[in-house]
């Protein structure tokens, strides 16, 4: 069992005390260990972080004891549809909205972000900062993703599908709840048609190593679906997990909403080897959020830190 503390509750080694121990989940107490890389992190580089910082999630890390972040600064290519009651509220908040109402995605400015990255490895050593982009959509931008990933530098890639093409359009996923969605998709059809194109990115991209947020519309998961079951969807999930072991990359535990103990176990059960932790921070205080409880989650399932403490978790066999 894996269990965190604060560095704040530790008791200085020259006052001769022992270090203190949580309890978790009615768990026997264990002497604290690091917290899990926080692999999926966004700053001021990323178009939509607006209130994110690298420097100061440097300092966050530092202040939690986290011992790596990576900064997997958004690329997108999709200009997925905005509804025209949205319009006017995206151009206020500086996002581009083309004439034909499609979101135009702003570019990294890679030059940028790799000088930050070596800004803030200078002033934080102790840390270990890794560099990183989240891909959106890989599978649909093949040639920009294979152009921007020769230009090397980048130490996590993650793979993420945020839209869903519908009536020959893409959506962002968090708008097919929504009133002027297309077509009669409820939220059970929503969930399926985004698992089904899930399994297409993985088998027809390999420009990513960890596939991020496999449960992502449950962000907008509405009120009146009811209460989300995994259950529900256990053939669609294994089925994606089944071609992401075979690939070899790694599953990431995304926490913005904890990603449920059944996944993880069928990813274990499918033979998936690797676990990437990802707070999906978008500002320095959402850092590693609910790193504590969830890696003693996937513990519990099977997973360990690997021998490099700063590398990906692995099953335990």
């Amino acid at each position: 069992m894996v269990v965190v503390v604060h560095p704040a509750q530790e008791v200085a080694a020259r006052g001769g005390q022992p270090r203190r121990a949580l309890h978790v989940w009615g768990c026997r107490p264990m002497i604290a260990t690091m917290l899990p890389p926080d692999n999926h992190v966004h700053t001021e580089w990323s178009w939509d972080a607006a209130h994110g910082s690298m420097e100061a999630s440097c300092a966050r890390a530092v202040e939690l004891g986290l011992g790596t972040i990576a900064f997997t600064e958004h690329m997108d290519w999709t200009r997925w549809v905005i509804a025209p009651e949205h319009k006017a509220a995206m151009q206020r908040d500086a996002f581009r909205v083309g004439p034909d109402d499609r979101f135009n995605p702003p570019t990294l400015d890679t030059d940028g972000y790799q000088a930050c990255i070596q800004d803030c490895r200078s002033r934080y050593p102790g840390l270990r900062i890794l560099s990183g982009v989240e891909l959106g959509e890989p599978h649909w931008f093949g040639d920009q993703c294979a152009a921007l990933l020769a230009t090397g530098g980048y130490d996590r890639v993650l793979g993420s599908l945020h839209s869903l093409r519908i009536e020959d359009r893409p959506w962002i996923v968090d708008d097919l709840y929504s009133p002027y969605a297309p077509g009669d998709l409820e939220p059970d059809g929503i969930m399926r048609a985004y698992l089904a194109e899930a399994l297409r990115m993985i088998e027809s991209s390999h420009h990513f190593a960890v596939l991020a947020h496999i449960d992502y519309p449950v962000r907008a998961w509405p009120a009146h679906a009811g209460h989300f079951a995994p259950t529900d969807y256990e053939e669609e999930y294994r089925s994606v997990l089944d071609a992401l072991a075979r690939s070899g990359r790694a599953l990431e535990v995304n926490t913005t909403v904890p990603l449920r103990a059944e996944i993880v176990r069928w990813w274990y059960e499918v033979g998936g080897d690797a676990i990437s932790f990802g707070s999906d921070a978008h500002r320095p205080s959402q850092l590693a959020r609910h790193f504590p409880e969830v890696s003693a989650m996937v513990e519990g399932v099977g997973f360990r830190p690997g021998r490099d403490a700063h590398d990906f978790w692995r099953r335990q066999r």
